[in-house]
């Protein structure tokens, strides 16, 4: 067994440590898959700052780039309205878990704009930016350079077809953009052209960066299976395998233009967004500093690299091992050149599986932070589920759905809960919920004897050989339990005094538990601090008992079991079924596109060719009728149906059929001329709510500009009366308000 320390002699020097997680990206849910590292960091926190350490938590949303701008367009909203609402998503999500940031903040903030200029103008200042001519491939409906995931087509390798334009899913290959066989646009559809562009590049090949990478990836800042792989990328010593470091885009693009460009180069998002751990650490510092009793924090001491040794400040990283090529290799390299301090530690972790596969929306395994606290989870559950797999490795980690019923209800319910749910209610009932002083018992020694391998162990981030100490305490304490048998000494009342010590025993050794969990379970552990009528819990109270005489609360159950019902209507509540669009399909929508810049008609980025009338093929037109043309989702989300308010409804002079609306679809007025004047008295319609194909192409009309379309419905055959039937224009249900998208 390995050495274990007793309490009194664990505290060390106190430390000051600045503490991020990988920023998640505003562009998607919180899943299961992303808390990983949240969690393990979260915890790794809460463990040092009962150690008694000054640690600074922060984090941000990465929100610049292509894919937000592009879900921004198809969404009708701007960039900035995405990644707002994206942000209380994301800050309620980790809030539900219990992730404790001193600071979540943006990329997208004069913060961050700050530190990325100075850290490019240091860096142009000793020549290690280049500026040079790149081939890519554009897409010329949407005027606009595509990144690498934005081809698609057939990989040169094995020919699979739909392979994204750097690597295959089918066989693995990776491979340049133009390597790609019949690529297409992901954005359009069109066929993409190459095109030149000037880019500018960080020196990552220069000689002074490949010293400081060979020396700095071997200081031990590095997990070793980490260092091994950076100097593989690194090669041997005079080695060339490092490339220069393309950190430009072309618009239009969301994100910081770089200084000297005119707004003609944007700074690439993976420049920005490791700069925005600084960015969130400054507007955290400024917070504090103008809130009255606030910290008073000195940044450059953990900033800048000079302050930074003599105040003995550590910057350590929690990421994804996908994104160890960043925070390993760039990134330090950056900020050794760029006059900042490096990282102190990179710890990588691996990924998740769930039931040892890859996570999978058809299988419902791809879950959504929200959905679980919807269906009313207990996110203390997985906290300690994910704790119990984690180490200090980069290996990945598999959530067996099965095995966490069991592992939860086993050590939480069966073993750490059920030592106070069996002792406390006599404590409350016969003493007046007052304990008896205790002479520890060789079983509450040794639980106590454990809190310097436990320390040790999350010190570390071997969180699951601190949990396995942790529940072979707990089995000790049980087993006290089961041999004393306090529900056999409350029937003889000659055993009082004995009874009154046994469940004292057992509630003190309830209390060590509760300190040794804490870090994983905080919200647990403070309802255990207001059971026993105790203050936060320190590491340091592990070498303490609680006093004689001291009182506790009526006890409550503290935790439920999990139910196996409970992980099926998670799935179920997770499942998609995923119907891929036919091949012929996405041909078709090629060859149209093809069709449309052969005849040379020029496609505006902002808007849809106008959808000429016909009628389905094969049919006789009605809604559902057999050998009615069917669409694909892809196909409909090309829409933009929009509520909109009739702020005017004018006659139209000289036209029959037409009246003149002036719609407020919330960021802005439309003007639509629609054929309903049989049907409506323009007097009737304003202030009504209808929807509107918002991203329907302007038509020009010998009345004026026509800047969508109302849906209304109409028929063409008579009804049982005889009539036909006339135009209904159709409306959202009340609550609905002008602007919102209808989907």
């Amino acid at each position: 067994m390995a050495e274990r320390t007793f309490l009194p002699l664990i505290q060390k020097m106190s430390r000051k440590i600045l503490v991020t997680s990988a920023l998640p990206y505003a562009n998607g849910s919180i899943h299961i898959g992303h808390l990983v590292e949240y969690i393990q960091t979260d915890i790794w926190v809460r463990f040092q700052r009962m150690q008694g350490h000054e640690v600074h938590y922060v984090c941000a949303d990465d929100t610049h780039g292509t894919p937000i701008m592009l879900r921004a367009d198809k969404e009708g909203i701007s960039p900035r309205q995405l990644i707002e609402r994206v942000y209380r998503e994301h800050t309620r999500d980790f809030a539900g878990f219990h992730v404790g940031f001193d600071n979540y903040y943006s990329t997208d903030s004069a913060e961050n704009r700050a530190f990325c200029e100075d850290i490019y103008a240091q860096l142009r200042q000793k020549d290690l930016i280049a500026v040079r001519s790149v081939e890519q491939f554009y897409d010329p409906v949407k005027e606009m350079f595509l990144p690498d995931r934005y081809i698609k087509g057939e990989c040169p390798k094995c020919g699979a077809k739909d392979q994204y334009g750097d690597s295959c899913e089918v066989c693995g290959a990776t491979y340049a953009p133009t390597d790609l066989k019949n690529p297409y646009s992901a954005v359009s559809g069109a066929k993409p052209v190459r095109k030149a562009s000037e880019h500018y590049f960080f020196r990552l090949s220069d000689a002074r960066c490949r010293t400081f990478l060979q020396r700095w990836t071997r200081s031990g800042t590095l997990q070793p299976e980490a260092a091994n792989k950076m100097q593989e990328w690194l090669g041997t010593e005079g080695g060339d395998k490092l490339s220069d470091w393309d950190i430009s885009r072309d618009p239009p693009y969301f994100g910081f233009p770089i200084p000297g460009t005119d707004e003609k180069k944007f700074f690439y998002v993976w420049l920005d967004a490791p700069v925005g751990y600084f960015g969130s650490f400054r507007n955290y510092v400024e917070k504090e500093q103008a809130r009255p009793g606030g910290k008073n924090i000195d940044e450059a001491s953990f900033l800048r690299p000079g302050e930074a040794d003599k105040a003995e400040t550590e910057l350590v990283h929690f990421i994804g091992k996908d994104i160890l090529y960043f925070h390993a290799l760039f990134w330090p390299a950056m900020l050794e050149h760029a006059g900042y301090r490096t990282p102190s530690q990179v710890y990588a972790h691996g990924f998740l599986t769930v039931n040892g596969e890859k996570m999978s929306k058809s299988r419902g395994t791809f879950i959504t932070a929200e959905s679980y606290m919807n269906l009313g989870l207990n996110p203390e559950w997985l906290r300690y589920y994910y704790a119990a797999k984690l180490n200090s490795s980069m290996e990945d980690i598999d959530l067996n759905l099965d095995d966490f019923v069991a592992r939860v209800n086993s050590d939480l319910v069966g073993k750490y809960i059920n030592i106070a749910s069996r002792c406390a209610g006599f404590i409350g009932k016969r003493y007046g919920g007052r304990l008896r002083g205790v002479a520890p018992t060789a079983e509450l020694r040794e639980i106590q004897l454990r809190a310097g391998l436990v320390r040790d162990y999350y010190d570390a981030r071997e969180y699951g050989k601190a949990l396995r100490e942790v529940m072979q305490a707990a089995d000790i304490a049980n087993q006290y339990v089961d041999l004393q048998k306090p529900w056999d000494l409350a029937k003889h009342s000659g055993q009082a005094d004995y009874l009154h010590e046994v469940c004292s025993e057992a509630l003190n050794m309830f209390r060590l538990l509760t300190v040794y969990l804490k870090p994983v379970l905080p919200k647990l552990a403070a309802d255990v601090e207001g059971f026993l009528g105790i203050g936060p819990m320190q590491w340091a109270d592990a070498g303490s008992f609680l006093p004689a005489n001291h009182a506790i609360q009526a006890y409550q159950h503290l935790m439920t079991r999990v139910e196996a019902k409970q992980l099926a209507a998670l799935v179920e509540a997770n499942r998609e079924s995923l119907q891929p669009v036919p091949q012929s399909q996405q041909r078709h929508a090629e060859h149209q596109q093809h069709a449309v810049k052969a005849a040379g008609v020029e496609v505006s980025a902002q808007a849809l060719p106008s959808p000429q009338p016909s009628r389905p093929v094969g049919g006789e037109g009605a809604a559902g009728a057999p050998g009615a043309a069917t669409i694909s989702i892809d196909d409909f989300a090309k829409l933009d149906l929009r509520v909109a308010k009739i702020v005017r409804a004018e006659h139209v002079e000289g036209a029959d059929k037409l009246l003149k609306l002036t719609l407020d679809i919330g960021k802005e007025q439309r003007t639509v001329f629609a054929g309903i004047k049989s049907a409506y008295d323009p007097a009737t319609l304003e202030g009504r709510l209808t929807v509107m194909v918002a991203n329907l192409a302007p038509r020009k009309m010998k009345f004026g500009l026509s800047q969508g379309m109302v849906l209304a419905a109409s028929g063409d055959q008579k009804g049982a009366s005889g009539d036909v039937p006339g135009i209904y224009l159709l409306a959202p249900d009340s609550g609905a308000q002008a602007g919102m998208k209808v989907k």
